[in-house]
């Protein structure tokens, strides 16, 4: 099955967040397809935050409509839909008075599991992030941030959702462990075949992720594409600067390796 053969896990239609006369979000459709990965990119009060939240009702759409795998989301119970959805926020959010295992452990217990289950699940999900089962009795503040942050994920995918919200989830981390965290969600998330909404501001992280990109700017969805297609075909000026962005750094990168080259080599 090619990937437009998939059946459509999220759909919203003329989603729309108004403040008063401020519009955060205006309109927005978007379409995201069983098993793929779309990064929301823009810059900071784009609206893309908001429309992730908005996907999962922790804000209600001024307009506008969302459904989850052809099921309005306006007519499920808001547990019940969070239930279904694993969220990941930028700054984690771990409980601190909770360890690693009490942490990743919070949506099973609520939803009444065995304790045998629960703590088989714990096991998996640390593994599967790659963290030592022995962390599993530490507290967040004895860990990296990079391992604060896998644990995060972990606790998202604890009540095994088929979609994941991830809004600046690396955005607080150094580059190394960023990269590193990037490649491990990519692995994990072909792994569980996971639909996935992708929020960030980085460009470089939007190509690197995604199947495709929506590109946002005052609450808008400018173009939605694959990376290839915002590079070679962007729609607009603002498209285009966005994409030239990462070309430009790529072209100082290039210049300062070859003439480090040039001068160990003379």
């Amino acid at each position: 099955m090619t990937a437009a053969d998939r059946p459509v896990m999220i759909e919203a239609e003329g989603l729309t967040r108004r403040y008063g006369d401020a519009v955060v979000v205006d309109h927005l459709s978007l379409r995201v397809r069983a098993g793929e990965l779309v990064v929301l990119l823009g810059g900071s009060g784009s609206g893309k935050t908001t429309t992730l939240k908005m996907i999962n009702r922790l804000i209600e759409p001024t307009a506008g409509l969302v459904s989850l795998d052809g099921v309005d989301t306006a007519d499920l119970p808001p547990h019940e839909l969070r239930r279904r959805i694993g969220y990941v926020f930028q700054r984690i959010g771990l409980f601190p008075h909770m360890t690693v295992g009490e942490n990743v452990a919070v949506t099973p217990v609520l939803l009444g599991w065995a304790p045998e289950r629960i703590a088989a699940r714990v096991d998996e999900l640390l593994a599967l992030v790659e963290l030592d089962p022995e962390m599993r009795e530490r507290h967040p503040q004895e860990l990296s941030g990079g391992q604060q942050q896998r644990v995060g994920v972990a606790r998202a995918l604890a009540s095994e959702p088929r979609v994941m919200l991830l809004d600046e989830p690396f955005g607080a981390l150094d580059p190394v462990t960023r990269e590193r965290l990037q490649q491990s969600f990519l692995r994990i998330r072909a792994a569980l075949d996971l639909t996935t909404v992708f929020v960030t501001h980085d460009m470089t992280e939007a190509l690197t992720l995604a199947d495709r990109i929506g590109v946002m700017h005052d609450g808008r969805l400018l173009q939605v594409g694959t990376p290839s297609d915002l590079l070679t075909r962007p729609a607009d000026r603002y498209v285009r600067r966005l994409m030239d962005t990462p070309r430009r750094q790529a072209a100082v990168i290039d210049a300062l390796a070859g003439a480090a080259t040039a001068e160990a080599g003379a």
